[in-house]
Order: structure tokens, then sequence, then C-alpha cells
């Protein structure tokens, strides 16, 4: 009988899913919607109820699984597998871990859901296997996991990686949803981008494609691979603040690789191209030498992957 692991990616609003061998191969891989209502009380529940019934489709048994991974938004307590904060689940002081546990049975390892992109990469995507590597991930927001000698770097109460809570702009910066100014997030993610494209349409009265349509951040990349000025300029903003971010990040661990994901992560060669030219400028020698700049290759994959990976860790396998 085969084994295999759990790997759960939990969203605010649909929470991914996946059986996945020791080899990293996925077997199955679904979904579901995340119910956050009355604080999201039933969540745990179902992804309980979720496994055991996707398990009696297949003609499975409960001891095919060796353990579940999954990853949360929000900080984690590696010890406890407790989650610090997740608003849009409406948790706080969540001890995820235990609950997950109780509800199937089976040993359960925690990690916040960006961490767990990274280890997905790093297992079987862009990392290629590189034991040293720095991901971003560039979506609403911006997410960060950092692994050196192949292990995530939590910090003292899992708030390790923060890469787009670096601050960039110290003084006069837009407001970010940590409640600090001038984040990284603030501009090098889509909704940063969007923010910079509209205030440059505000304040300039050139022509650009961006006045013909709905402003977002595809559309700006769009609009700058065709030559769009305007356009250019919100790009090479926010690859100026994505390469500096990466090459302080870079500095302090070394990496092998950096591995950009996410929704704008779309934008392709443009996106990396000018991101390396702003990283070379500004890392140590020696770093820039050690480090390649690659896109992200799993997709939404990267979280199942990569939870599948820490509840291998978890039980050995």
């Amino acid at each position: 009988m085969e084994q295999w692991l759990a790997g759960i990616d939990l969203g605010g609003t649909t929470t991914k899913m996946a059986f996945i061998t020791e080899d990293g191969i996925i077997v199955h891989k679904w979904e579901i919607p995340t119910d956050t209502s009355n604080r999201g009380e039933r969540i745990v529940a179902h992804i309980a109820r979720s496994l055991d019934e996707t398990l009696a489709r297949l003609g499975g048994t409960k001891e095919q699984l060796l353990a579940i991974g999954i990853g949360a938004p929000g900080p984690v307590q590696e010890e406890t597998g407790m989650l610090y904060e997740a608003v849009n689940l409406g948790w706080k002081h969540y001890p995820l871990k235990r609950k997950l546990e109780e509800e199937t049975g089976l040993p359960v390892a925690v990690d916040n859901d960006a961490n767990i992109a990274a280890l997905g990469e790093m297992w079987k995507g862009a990392g290629g296997g590189a034991r040293h590597l720095l991901f971003v991930t560039l979506g609403t927001g911006v997410g960060g996991g950092v692994i050196a000698n192949g292990a995530i770097v939590r910090g003292i109460n899992g708030a390790g990686g923060e890469i787009g809570h670096m601050t960039m702009i110290p003084d006069g910066g837009a407001r970010c949803n940590c409640g600090k100014t001038g984040c990284l997030e603030t501009i090098a993610s889509a909704t940063g981008i969007v923010r910079i494209a509209k205030e440059k349409l505000t304040a300039d009265e050139r022509p650009s494609e961006l006045r013909n349509g709905d402003v977002t951040a595809k559309a700006v990349f769009d609009a700058a691979k065709a030559g769009d000025a305007l356009a250019l300029e919100v790009v090479d903003e926010a690859t100026y603040y994505l390469g500096w971010a990466l090459a302080n990040a870079a500095n302090v661990t070394n990496p092998e690789k950096i591995v950009i994901g996410g929704g704008v992560s779309k934008a392709g060669d443009m996106l990396v191209e000018r991101v390396a030219a702003h990283f070379r400028r500004f890392a140590f020698p020696r770093v820039a030498a050690g480090a390649k700049l690659v896109l992200a290759t799993l997709g939404n994959d990267a979280g199942v992957i990569g939870a599948a990976w820490l509840a291998k860790e978890l039980v050995g396998a």
C-alpha cells in the first residue's frame, strides 16, 4: 500500500488540499471553500471531513496517510503549531496543530503559508533542491520565505522572512496593512503597482494605454512591454525597490536561488531581468555572484507540496 502525505494550503477564501507521495508527486488535489463564519470555528472540522471523504472516494484508507502538513496565513509558533493571528480567518492564538490532530488522529505540522510555498519551490520547483534560498511572492501583498541550510528561518516568534515588510520608504510612504508605512508590500505587490500607476495617471497628463481600461498589475506590465512610457516608469519603480530589498535580504543570507512567485510573476522575463539588474547593483559582489534569480514554477501547487514536505520532515519519511 502506497503511503501518502496530506498537504494543505489554508487561505481566506479557499483551502487547497492534496495527497502527495513521499517523493513529492501529487496523487490527487482538490479544494474546498474556507468557512470564515463564526470566527472560523468550523474550518478544521471541514478539512478533516474533506480528507476522509476524498480518501473514501479514492478507495483509500486512513492508514495510508503518514501525516498532515498545513500552511496558514499568519505567523506560527514553531514548537506548538499555534497560529498567533490570522485576521482573514478570524483566528487569534489558535491551536491549529492540536485541533487538527484531534479531528484527524494524525500527526500535524504547521507553518506560515509563504514558508510552505518556499519549501515547495525548494523541493520540487524552481529552487531545484537549493538549500539556501529566498522566496518572495508578489500578489495582493508581498510574502516571503527564507531557507537556510535546508530549513525555514522562522525566528523567535514566527515572523522570520517577512520580506514584504522591509521598510523601503522611511518617510512619507503609503500605509501598509501591517500598520507601518513605506513597506515593500506597498510598492511591489499587485496592489502597490496599481496604486503607483493611478497616482501617476492623476499627476501626469501624458497619453497612456492605462487610461483606456481597468488599471491592474497585468495591464501595467502589458502596456510597459508595448513601450508605454508611463507604464514603464511604474515598472521601473516597482522593480527598483524589489531588487533593492532582495539584495539587502540576500546580503544577510547569501542564497543560491532567489525565487519570485505570485500573480505578478506572470509578467515573466521583463520582471526578472529588471529586478536582477537592480539586485546586482545593491548586492555585495560575492553575494550577487552566488545568487540566481528565477521565476517560481509550481504556481498554486507550491503550498500543498511545501506542506507535504513539512509532514514528511515531521515523521522522518
